[in-house]
């Protein structure tokens, strides 16, 4: 639009001196009249002047018209040149992304609020919902001691739950359940929110936490492919993931939480069947992935420092306290993220993890690997994949079948500061329930 203006003021001012240079050759290159013209006794002839009245009626019109082009320069001029007096054009209001803390009897909830309201670029853009089970006089206190900084909601069914036998000791897994539906159905029926972060009382948030989902949001809403977004790397402990890689994002088929991000489309999807206990794990079924992939970082935005808990400390000393949390700030907002999209990441993914050389578990374990990498660790059953991700310091768990923070059955971590796949061979079709 600018060449175009730009054009248009320099083909007006051309025409304009044009015009005018003409002007002056057609007066000059008039014959000049002899002295031996005759002379009437009124003056000069006649013909003399009907030229003069023809040519200042001409100029008269021409100055009228160069008006007129004069005055069309100077509009766009002033279109195309900045000016604080021209009307701006505004942009499309941002959605608010909620931040929903799920919280109970921890008044360490307060580490966690302090590092959303540090890191919150926007009170409007990112309202701090917190929802409290449990009926805890302390951690309610500390949640007030917010103010307007947050919302506090309290979930008003505190009723014993009654389960079989077997599970009295998973008790707590079932009012955890019953609380995410409550505070979902609120956020997204009561308050009409269209997606919502969530994040648990202990978990800390990365500095680029908000831009992060941010500029995810609109992956999620635009791609069918796609069914969370996560701020958690189930490997991502430091030494097993690259430090000058903060902004490299991944997807895939593990549902990780620990800060995630949904929509009330899935939400609506997902709640009239939501399960009475262990919703996590529920989440990870196929009848709920239904082949849909997570967005993942290489880098984890989320760090949890709860040991305690329901799950009594369940990966809490062997892995969790050690996920190193992301401490610069990524611009994914300004960033080009279209190699997500699932053709083009599933073709570049899988293009680089089979044209990596294929190496021995040994090699990989002893730090004998030759060359920069990427390398490819093969296996070929769930035996052998536990088996090398355990004495590789990986997690070598199954969910519905799916490795912790695998793709396509793909496992990708950092070993002695070299890139590895742990990968099934190649023509993989499906996970092994």
């Amino acid at each position: 639009m600018i060449r175009k203006r730009s054009c248009l003021i320099f083909c007006g001012a051309f025409l304009f001196i044009t015009w005018n240079a003409i002007l002056v050759l057609l007066l000059w290159g008039r014959p000049p009249q002899g002295r031996d013209q005759k002379e009437g006794p009124e003056g000069p002839p006649s013909n003399v002047m009907e030229d003069v009245l023809r040519f200042a009626n001409a100029f008269e019109s021409e100055l009228e018209m160069q008006k007129k082009i004069l005055l069309q320069i100077q509009n766009h001029q002033l279109l195309w040149e900045p000016s604080d007096n021209k009307p701006k054009v505004t942009a499309a209001p941002q959605p608010a992304i909620p931040i929903l803390v799920i919280a109970c009897n921890r008044v360490t909830v307060k580490r966690c609020l302090d590092k959303l309201l540090q890191h919150r670029p926007s009170a409007a853009l990112h309202p701090i919902i917190v929802s409290q089970d449990c009926g805890h006089a302390e951690t309610a206190e500390v949640i007030r001691s917010y103010g307007n900084n947050v919302t506090h909601l309290k979930q008003p069914d505190l009723s014993d739950i009654q389960v079989r036998p077997e599970h009295k000791k998973f008790k707590g897994y079932y009012k955890i359940s019953r609380h995410y539906h409550w505070a979902l159905n609120q956020v997204f029926k009561t308050l009409g929110h269209s997606s919502v972060v969530i994040v648990e009382d202990d978990l800390e948030v990365a500095p680029d936490f908000f831009e992060y989902f941010r500029a995810l949001l609109p992956f999620l809403k635009s791609d069918p492919s796609l069914w969370c977004v996560s701020a958690w790397n189930d490997n991502g402990r430091e030494g097993y993931v690259d430090p000058g890689k903060a902004d490299l994002l991944y997807r895939t088929d593990f549902f990780p939480g620990l800060g995630w991000m949904l929509l009330r489309e899935v939400w609506e999807e997902l709640e009239p069947k939501w399960p009475e206990a262990f919703w996590d794990d529920w989440m990870r079924q196929p009848e709920q992935r239904r082949n849909r992939a997570c967005i993942r970082p290489e880098i984890s935005r989320t760090l949890t420092f709860g040991r305690q808990g329901v799950s009594l400390g369940q990966f809490f000393d062997k892995y969790l306290r050690y996920i190193k949390l992301n401490t610069e700030i990524v611009p994914f907002t300004k960033l080009d993220l279209s190699y997500l999209k699932e053709e083009t990441y599933k073709e570049n993914f899988e293009k680089e993890v089979y044209s990596a050389p294929v190496v021995k578990y040994e090699d990989v374990k002893q730090g004998q690997l030759q060359g920069p990498g990427p390398f490819r660790l093969q296996y070929s059953s769930k035996d052998s994949f536990k088996l090398m991700a355990k004495n590789l310091g990986i997690m070598d768990d199954f969910k519905s079948g799916v490795p912790r923070s695998g793709y396509r059955g793909v496992v990708s971590f950092m070993s002695r500061g070299r890139r590895i796949y742990l990968a099934p061979p190649p023509g993989w079709t499906q996970y092994d329930l």
